[in-house]
């Protein structure tokens, strides 16, 4: 990336995990942004064999799942001896990643506990609220479906110094989250955001159709 003063100043995606007991449970800034973003939706329909008038009927929100490559490098870090990537290497950043998917360690041992004691129901515990922030005008909650780790470095004490993470994630909309989940607003202005851009883009096109002769503003 240049470092000309006059570049553009380019935002940093990120995943973001929050717990009630820890509103910061994991942050992970990517270090450089991933070249490219898949995405998939698939639409809510009535479904096939259903009345005519229920053929165009949507029962919600698409299910969306996004695909993404993060890397994740100590190069710089070790060339300027910053002591935690001279120590730990990349752990602490993978681990913060991982912890996405783990259930807090103090939960474990109290529901070991309670199954010691012979209670015969317990209920799992829940992971973190995440995140995905992809810019200003794309915030999402994402459950994670996939995740691989490729170490393609070590140091001498064989911690990870490069590597990279391949994410899989399901978008929950609000057909997946109770009106009282906070998630299921933040899900909701994204779901208005796309509709008020999806009408700048209609009438972009509307007055490149009519030879420009239409003004947006």
């Amino acid at each position: 990336m240049t470092t000309f003063p006059g570049s553009p100043r380019v935002m940093k995606g990120a995943l973001v995990g929050i717990e009630p007991v820890n509103p910061l449970a994991s942050v992970i800034v990517f270090q450089y942004n991933p070249d490219t973003l898949t995405r998939t939706l698939q639409a809510q329909t009535a479904g096939e064999g259903g009345a005519r008038a229920e053929v165009t009927r949507l029962k919600g929100a698409p299910v969306e799942t996004i695909k993404l490559e993060v890397e994740v490098d100590a190069t710089d870090q070790l060339e300027t001896g910053d002591g935690l990537a001279t120590s730990l290497g990349i752990y602490p950043q993978l681990s913060a990643l991982e912890m996405l998917i783990y259930p807090r360690s103090p939960l474990v041992v109290a529901n070991t506990v309670l199954l010691g004691l012979g209670t015969l129901e317990i209920v799992p515990p829940v992971g973190p609220l995440t995140f995905l922030v992809w810019g200003l005008k794309r915030v999402l909650p994402v459950r994670l479906t996939e995740f691989s780790i490729t170490e393609e470095a070590h140091d001498v004490a064989l911690n990870p110094v490069r590597a990279r993470v391949t994410l899989g994630l399901r978008v929950l909309s609000y057909n997946d989250l109770s009106i009282t989940n906070p998630a299921y607003y933040v899900f909701m202005t994204h779901h208005i955001l796309k509709e008020a851009l999806a009408t700048v883009g209609s009438l972009g096109n509307l007055s490149a159709a009519a030879g420009g002769s239409v003004k947006l503003f």
